[in-house]
């Protein structure tokens, strides 16, 4: 019996609708919804002063930005968290409906595609960045809500009021970590850089909502896994930090360089008269 200041799991289904052998899952529908979403409001965010990307070139962004998050999510959780596994039975590494995503490998995919949607396209590279950082926070949000619908990726046992009893980890209460991921990565990050992304822009901004993503991403991730159970296989690493920390380190850095990048051609040069 579970105690009783512990919330009992909602057990939702994890499938939306069940069409013959064909299956419609929230997790799914949360990656779908959030490519959509995105797609219109970055069609909404060009058509304002100081974008120089034609709405009709977001098409295509949206195409490689898709392919990038499927298949640099499933390797990146293949080298990242399950190594050992598909090395023993690579013939599973495409069995993505099995799950096994990693956002950091997504991340790198992202990047990569924006890297060669850029170049292909002759488009100016930070600024698909900045426009694609503006909406990555909703597939986030919409992400964290299907984990904790899933019932994976659960937090590490507590005592707090708010604590869920899951279906898949034991009796103990424990942290509903989606539900912050959700909540910081989602809600709080999106409402951070859409400010930003709203805003009249210039050349010398570019970079800087790219930027604010990055850190913004990677403190919300380093404070949620202090309250998230790691991964079984992996546990602590190095000084006691989490995969999701570590990995989560190179973005924060990568996020600092660009703000401060963003903020030093905002500067007057030496010598030059300060804007009126």
């Amino acid at each position: 019996m579970p105690p009783l200041l512990a919330i009992p799991f909602p057990n939702i289904d994890p499938v939306l609708v069940q069409l013959g052998p064909f299956a419609i899952r929230w997790y799914a529908l949360a990656y779908i919804t959030g490519i959509v979403a995105g797609w219109l409001l970055i069609r909404r965010l060009v058509r304002r002063p100081g974008w120089t990307v034609d709405a009709t070139a977001i098409d295509d962004l949206v195409l490689y930005v898709t392919l990038g998050v499927i298949l640099g999510g499933r390797i990146g959780y293949v080298l990242f968290y399950q190594t050992g596994w598909y090395l023993s039975h690579p013939l599973e590494i495409l069995q993505v409906w099995r799950g096994g995503m990693s956002f950091h490998g997504g991340l790198v995919g992202v990047i990569l595609a924006i890297v060669l949607f850029a170049r292909q396209h002759r488009l100016p590279l930070l600024e698909i960045a900045d426009l694609t950082a503006a909406v990555a926070p909703l597939g986030l949000l919409l992400g964290r809500i299907a984990n904790f619908i899933n019932g994976e990726l659960w937090g590490r046992p507590t005592d707090v009021p708010w604590a869920v009893v899951f279906p898949y980890a034991g009796p103990e209460p424990r942290h509903p970590s989606q539900l912050y991921e959700a909540a910081l990565e989602g809600l709080v990050l999106l409402a951070v850089v859409q400010v930003l992304a709203w805003r009249p822009r210039r050349p010398e901004h570019a970079g800087r909502i790219g930027g604010a993503f990055l850190v913004g991403y990677a403190l919300a991730r380093i404070v949620v896994e202090r309250f998230r159970e790691p991964d079984a296989q992996l546990g602590f690493l190095l000084g006691g930090m989490t995969m999701g920390q570590l990995l989560s380190l190179p973005m924060l850095a990568g996020g600092l360089y660009l703000l401060a990048r963003a903020g030093r051609r905002q500067r007057p040069a030496p010598g030059a008269a300060a804007p009126r």
